[in-house]
């Protein structure tokens, strides 16, 4: 970065950030030309950026700083203030391809890693949150299924030809520190003594302990690893988990893509998947007398099977529906009868299947091991019964990873899961 942009560079406070908004004219212009009073609530509750929810009487709008280290851990640990080009450029790109499942960005200031977008307001909640408190969202699957079929089909060699793709992705690469994080903390970490990394004591030491010593998962964690090193495969979101998802019954809002790069679709699917099978196995923690829970987990578990058949439906349409375009991943002259198409089809589909399985089991194995866990199992307050649920996610990620070419189907999956469910 040009060492004028870091001189400009400031952290925003409360007052600081009033004056910048009403000398910005594409923030103010939301809020009513920016000459009445402000609201200003500070709501940043994940682990890097902060987040302002700005209110005037004429309108709301969110405000979004990344500074320079990891906010939940303090400057010990630098971060690039990059991620949040990245997270704009990437917004700005899912919305032009998903503008029904991506808030709007108003402005982007690269020297100040600010962005205004549009907020998103009541009742949205995090996703995470309302699979906690146990609420049905009945059109999550045909949502999520519609956003990553768009978002990672239009950024794939199917849909585009190589020279604008190796653009996409030589402009991505510079997203690299965003990129080794992950490295470290899903590929690495969970498999090595790491001072990072956390469980529930003692309850999981020894599952802990068995996890760096399986030589079967390290084979396996080690493709994974390089093919999200290596594969450039789509834009994908890079965090698709369900605490960057906001709903309501009727909406779906995907939000925080700043660790945005060209990389493996299975990853994006893999991710939101999993997250969707630790919020299965938390439930059990969740039960009480006045509900056990069993009719949500099979919603939960119904979600899952639809997201990926949902999404294997539409995903292959577009492919259908675009065939004679410009992709050239499979050529019209060459893929030139509908059987080859179509076995060419089928391929693909199975092994992007089993690169979301091995991917969705990778991420929640980190969640129970590993630096980052999730709301849905650390808001169990009984230690012993959280360990229950996480060994129970744990075991089934391990086996998952370790025969994922075995699955045919999601359907199997499920079974698979429900497999390791005592309740």
């Amino acid at each position: 970065m040009a060492a004028e942009a870091e001189h400009s560079f400031r952290p925003l406070d409360e007052a600081s950030l009033v004056a910048y908004i009403k000398a910005t004219p594409a923030l103010a212009s939301h809020l009513g030309g920016g000459g009445g009073s402000v609201e200003i609530k500070e709501v940043g509750d994940g682990n890097l950026n902060f987040v302002y929810i700005v209110k005037s009487s004429s309108g709301t709008i969110v405000v979004k700083q990344a500074l320079p280290y990891v906010r939940c851990v303090g400057d010990s640990w630098p971060m690039t203030r990059e991620r949040a080009y990245f997270e704009a450029s990437t917004l700005r790109e899912h919305g032009r391809l998903c503008p029904e499942h991506t808030p709007e960005v108003y402005h982007f200031d690269r020297a100040m890693s600010l962005m205004g977008m549009r907020y998103i307001e009541p009742p949205h909640i995090i996703l995470r949150k309302g699979l906690i408190a146990g609420v049905e969202y009945p059109l999550l699957a045909d949502h999520m299924s519609n956003y990553m079929a768009k978002t990672l089909f239009f950024t794939s060699l199917l849909y585009n030809n190589t020279t604008d793709h190796k653009k996409g992705v030589a402009e991505y690469c510079a997203n690299a520190e965003m990129c080794r994080l992950t490295e470290q903390v899903v590929f690495s970490d969970p498999y090595r003594v790491s001072k990072f990394n956390r469980w529930t004591s003692p309850y999981l030491d020894k599952d802990a302990e068995a996890v760096r010593e399986d030589d079967e998962l390290k084979l396996e964690i080690a493709e994974l690893k390089s093919m999200f090193i290596e594969r450039a495969q789509a834009l994908i979101h890079g965090d698709l988990h369900t605490g960057s998802i906001m709903v309501t019954p009727d909406s779906t809002q995907v939000i925080d893509p700043e660790f945005g790069f060209y990389g493996p679709m299975g990853y994006d699917i893999g991710a939101f998947l999993g997250n969707l099978i630790l919020a299965y196995y938390a439930q059990n923690g969740h039960a009480d007398q006045s509900n056990d829970r069993k009719a949500y987990k099979k919603w939960i578990l119904k979600t899952i099977e639809e997201s990926w058949n949902l999404f294997q439906t539409k995903f292959v349409g577009l492919w259908n529906k675009h065939k004679e375009g410009n992709g050239e991943a499979y050529l019209p002259d060459v893929y030139n009868n509908s059987n080859l198409l179509s076995l060419a089809q089928k391929k693909y589909m199975t092994n992007l299947f089993h690169d979301s399985l091995g991917f969705g089991s990778a991420k929640m194995i980190r969640r129970i091991v590993g630096i980052a866990h999730v709301e849905d199992l650390e808001s169990i307050k009984d230690a012993s019964k959280r360990a229950e649920c996480e060994r129970a996610a744990l075991n089934c990620a391990k086996t998952i990873l370790k025969g994922m070419r075995q699955f045919e189907t999601i359907e199997q999956v499920i079974e698979h899961i429900k497999s390791f469910d005592r309740n």
